[in-house]
């Protein structure tokens, strides 16, 4: 069963008093392209959270967010007490020596100097959070799995559609292919007998017919294309990425239904090789999707 490169997935992990959030979205992209927005306290778990990515998705364009919530005590900046104590002592001290007044608004004044409001204390990250964060982004991931699974069973869906679609037009230019040797000739002859005093041999017409028939010939073209139709029925049922491979057997099936437009001398065979070429467009839009 085949997966789409779309998707998305999400995670809420609660740990003591932090609250984190972890987000996975995936488009489609001819390689793993992988954009993290990492909370700085996790920065140095980066790389393990891209293996962990790269192992799991394979391929796409892949957003990937981790930030932690907190509640407002939490998250406000310390007051550095000392220092507030000791700008307080000097400016009394300068005050009564310059006889310059003391600050009505001492808070005002004070908590503008330098280094008042202290700087949070850096976090280590413990074992046990790291495994509860882990454990977070797993879930997403394998969220955003079971999204791609689910996009992936439509786009299987509308394939086989399709291939059936190309496979039905096919077996419909049988009757045309057959009719026009009996066309062909008949209107040589007819264009032969329409010039006056002209004498021809029959039987070098016939080796001209057969001669003219053979390059217009599409039989190899339609049994290429039928077991290109096949072998990307076969390719649908493996179980691993494979949309690189469908295109590559879409391609493949262009061409024959190119060089089948190409010997098409009626108007019947070559509007039914522009439908095969539409049913086909749309398996060649919806296959850059398939992972």
């Amino acid at each position: 069963m085949i997966q789409s490169m779309t998707g998305y997935g999400r995670a809420t992990v609660t740990f003591q008093a932090k609250k984190i959030h972890i987000e996975v979205k995936s488009l489609n992209s001819k390689a793993l392209d992988l954009s993290t927005r990492i909370a700085p306290v996790y920065r140095e778990k980066e790389m393990e959270i891209r293996q962990m990515i790269a192992k799991a998705l394979v391929r796409g364009k892949v957003d990937f967010s981790v930030w932690i919530e907190k509640d407002d005590t939490q998250a406000s900046m310390p007051i550095n007490t000392a220092i507030v104590e000791s700008y307080y002592k000097q400016i009394k001290a300068v005050s009564a020596k310059t006889g310059i007044p003391e600050p009505q608004n001492w808070y005002d004044v004070l908590l503008r100097l330098p280094d008042t409001l202290g700087k949070p204390e850096e976090e280590e990250v413990s074992e046990e959070e790291w495994t509860a964060v882990r454990t977070g982004i797993e879930n997403a991931i394998a969220d955003l799995q079971a999204f791609r699974r689910q996009e992936g069973a439509a786009l299987e869906k509308k394939f086989h559609e399709k291939v059936d679609n190309i496979e039905a037009l096919l077996k419909s230019i049988e009757p045309y292919e057959k009719s026009r040797v009996p066309k062909i000739k008949e209107a040589i002859v007819k264009g032969l007998e329409q010039i006056p005093e002209v004498d021809y041999d029959k039987n070098r017409l016939e080796q001209e017919l057969i001669y003219y028939i053979e390059k217009l010939d599409i039989s190899e073209e339609k049994q290429r294309l039928t077991n290109h139709l096949k072998y990307f029925r076969e390719t649908l049922d493996e179980d691993k990425p494979n949309g690189k491979k469908l295109g590559f057997i879409a391609q493949e099936m262009g061409r024959e239904i190119n060089t089948t437009g190409s010997k098409s001398n009626q108007a019947e065979m070559q509007n039914i090789v522009v439908k095969m070429k539409d049913e086909l467009e749309q398996i060649k839009e919806q296959v850059l999707n398939a992972l």
